[in-house]
């Protein structure tokens, strides 16, 4: 029986793997070209926006004689403040071997395979394995927004692991590992204080319940470590631009509003479409997904986060919702867990992957970087 449920991991892995090295393969042989597509070349993987940012970083850090003087992005220096640590620091030790868009790539493979491996191990904790099985393969492909963040320059991969992997660990009450997990997630992506702040609510929560202040410190006192992480990044802003607030000094770059919704307002920077009737469907399914979690698993972090960062999203105002939202897709998956289990579901769903990855095709060929010379990111 553990053998079986070992084979059940490396099943996992390899189909994520191969997945992802098939899709590079496409570009690389330039197939999009031969069906219809613009040309396409490996290198529209390697530059397809977030990825030279983070290249970039890898090579520079956040130095802006360095990155000024070698690299020639339409933004401006002070924006990669905007871009966390985590992501180029992995890239920049693994460019040590091989180059850095490769380097790039591999790390978003790494944590594109830990996220299914530990995405598995968390589902299995609320619903059968062979479910969990399911649903994991799922999430390989769908949504299809993720699929693509799967397959380019993006931290998203190993973000999304993080939490997962700290909520995991949580509940199998082993909270400094889910506390390190949670650090992690917030050199990642900034979003991973809404993380900080579920645990916050848990602790208050367990304080006026069971108004046991020690078991409470006891129990969150490691999670401290994500804003110490925070202070931690700000102080290498500081070392490196002169700015401790250098993220908040980063440009156009903040999406949050005072009120929900305005991302219908199309004049907004970072929208400039009335085409986003599809932002509704995601609010939709977002929402009563949230409420399901709540109706199952009552007040719990898995019901806390999802609520919270849902919550957050809604008062975001970027085109991109599909993408901010991304951390709420696995609690999502559980919510829905029944549905998606169904056998016509699952018929559908194999029969939607041809679209997906068309879908990817065409996001990838038009998302590209302006880069002239891409000698320097070698």
């Amino acid at each position: 029986m553990k053998s079986f449920k070992h084979l059940r991991h490396f099943e996992l892995a390899i189909i994520t793997f191969l997945v992802s090295v098939l899709f590079w393969f496409i570009f690389y042989f330039n197939i999009p070209g031969k069906i219809g597509f613009n040309d396409v070349s490996l290198e529209t993987v390697f530059f397809n926006y977030d990825g030279p940012n983070y290249m970039i970083i890898s090579k520079c850090g956040y130095n802006k004689d360095c990155i000024g003087p070698n690299f020639s992005l339409p933004q401006p220096v002070e924006y990669y403040p905007a871009h966390l640590p985590g992501y180029p620091i992995l890239i920049n030790f693994l460019s040590n071997f091989i180059s850095t868009p490769k380097a790039m790539l591999l790390i978003t493979l790494f944590g594109s395979i830990f996220l299914t491996l530990i995405l598995y191990e968390f589902l299995k904790l609320f619903i059968k394995e062979k479910k969990a099985y399911w649903l994991s393969l799922l999430f390989i492909f769908f949504p299809a927004r993720f699929f693509v963040l799967r397959q380019i320059g993006a931290p998203e991969t190993l973000f999304l692991a993080s939490i997962i992997a700290s909520i995991f660990y949580f509940k199998k009450g082993k909270y400094l590992i889910s506390a390190v997990f949670a650090a992690l997630a917030q050199t990642l992506k900034t979003p991973a204080i809404l993380l900080f702040a579920s645990y916050g609510i848990m602790a208050i929560y367990e304080l006026i319940k069971n108004k046991d202040f020690i078991g409470v410190l006891k129990k969150y006192f490691w999670f401290i470590l994500t804003p110490i992480t925070i202070f931690v990044i700000f102080n290498l802003y500081r070392l490196q631009t002169g700015d401790f607030w250098a993220y908040f000094h980063s440009g156009d770059n903040f999406h949050l509003n005072q009120l929900p919704y305005l991302v219908f307002i199309s004049t907004k920077s970072w929208i400039n479409t009335i085409w986003l009737e599809d932002i509704i469907y995601i609010y939709l399914i977002a929402i009563y997904g949230v409420y399901r979690l709540f109706k199952k698993y009552k007040f719990d972090i898995i019901t806390i986060f999802p609520a919270l960062f849902t919550l957050a999203t809604l008062f975001v105002a970027h085109r991109d919702i599909s993408r901010y939202i991304a951390p709420v897709y696995p609690f999502l998956l559980l919510a829905f867990a029944k549905f998606l289990n169904k056998k016509s579901l699952r018929i559908i769903f194999i029969i939607l992957i041809p679209a997906i990855l068309l879908y990817a095709i065409n996001f990838v060929a038009g998302n590209v970087a302006p880069i002239a010379d891409w000698g320097a990111f070698l």
